[in-house]
């Protein structure tokens, strides 16, 4: 067993906590998969893809589309309602919840990433929060929504921008962290 000197992080003391919610034989199945069926650039089928995550225990609406390499970590901790996008490349790293409303839109290599450590201990404790993105939302493309965040109706997170926090309604933001910079206006 090591010590650690104060105000150093020891990862030998880490120990995750997440709870995965599936058994071992149930993630092995959903690894091979997603690699199989979901990072593979060649598999254009839609429809299949949104059976395979129900059949994981995916909550998933009607006219949902997936586009090729795409990654989800663990399905059965995933809803998406009816007529949402995701595009290339997304990366739904869900180790707590992710709730995606109706209409979402996911651009091209968006990053949605539940899970983080605690930087001020440490042991770097592991921290988790659900992302909720709710009807209408709009998450541009390479942009990242951390844990704990809820972009709300019909928000929009700006190409290459970091939401950590709440973005609030019919807002568009923008930087890196994600700041308003204009109002939504739909015609």
């Amino acid at each position: 067993m090591t010590t650690s000197t104060p105000g150093q992080v020891d990862n030998s003391a880490y120990r995750t906590t997440i709870a995965i919610g599936a058994s071992r034989p149930k993630q092995l199945a959903w690894y091979l998969v997603n690699i199989i069926f979901f990072k593979n650039p060649f598999n254009i089928l839609s429809s299949v893809k949104v059976s395979l995550l129900k059949l994981f225990g995916a909550r998933i609406g009607v006219g949902v589309l997936i586009k090729p390499s795409v990654n989800i970590k663990f399905p059965w901790k995933l809803e998406i309602g009816d007529h949402s996008w995701i595009g290339e490349e997304v990366w739904i790293d869900n180790l707590s919840e992710v709730i995606i409303g109706r209409n979402v839109t996911l651009s091209q290599g968006c990053l949605l990433l539940t899970g983080s450590h605690d930087h001020t201990r440490t042991t770097f404790d592991f921290l988790s929060g659900v992302i909720v993105l709710e009807d209408g939302a709009w998450i541009g493309a390479r942009a990242i929504v951390a844990g704990g965040t809820t972009c709300r109706t019909h928000s929009i997170l700006g190409m290459n921008s970091v939401a950590e926090k709440d973005l609030e309604p019919y807002t568009i933001y923008k930087g890196n962290p994600a700041v308003p910079v204009i109002t939504r206006r739909i015609v």
